[in-house]
């Protein structure tokens, strides 16, 4: 992959105050890639969230339920150690011990228009991870040259979106981020698309 991938993953890695970082294409396929990854029997989330976090639960078959969680800035999945932090910006704000999931969508603080990253401080799931996010390929060998071992998945970040990332970061990295609640959200229990599911 183009070097400003890893550039801005480390970018972004060093601010956070985690080990590694995986950059893929959006806040919603880091969360799916890290429930492929962990396979939680069954998972929560908040019923004020964004309408993506239930809906990859279902995409993925795995048993679920709102809950009542009135979160600050970030929330746990559940008993997973997957951190849903898409409107999170803390300078080593990193938990350990976690897989967070950070957005880069446009009404964020570092707003690519789309983009998302995961952090990590265990090497064997960042490996995973990396191939997972890009059709299972390592990023520095042709794919054609290469005897694929993983299931992969098309969530990459593209170069581009890398490079603006690392010349937007020195313009936001001053600024004092906005606080997110529960209460910014709907609550989801109430749209239709969920209602035959808990009635």
């Amino acid at each position: 992959m183009d070097r400003y991938i890893p550039e801005f993953e480390k970018l972004i890695a060093d601010y956070y105050g985690a080990p590694y970082a995986i950059a893929v294409d959006c806040c919603t396929h880091a969360i799916e890639l890290c429930l492929r990854l962990s396979k939680p029997y069954q998972v929560s989330c908040p019923r004020y969230t964004y309408i993506s976090v239930p809906m990859t639960f279902e995409k993925l078959s795995i048993p679920w339920v709102f809950d009542d969680h009135y979160w600050k800035n970030t929330y746990r999945i559940g008993n997973t150690n997957i951190i849903d932090a898409a409107v999170f910006w803390q300078e080593n704000g990193y938990v350990p011990g976690t897989l967070m999931c950070l957005s880069f969508q446009y009404k964020k603080h570092l707003n690519l228009g789309r983009g998302g990253m995961i952090l990590s401080d265990d090497l064997a799931s960042v490996e995973k991870l990396r191939k997972m996010r890009y059709d299972g390929r390592v990023s520095d060998i042709p794919w054609m040259d290469q005897d694929i071992d993983t299931i992969g998945y098309h969530y990459y970040m593209t170069p581009e979106t890398a490079q603006l990332g690392i010349d937007k970061f020195y313009e936001v990295v001053t600024k004092i981020p906005k606080t997110w609640y529960w209460r910014d959200y709907p609550d989801l229990t109430k749209m239709k698309v969920f209602h035959a599911k808990f009635q």
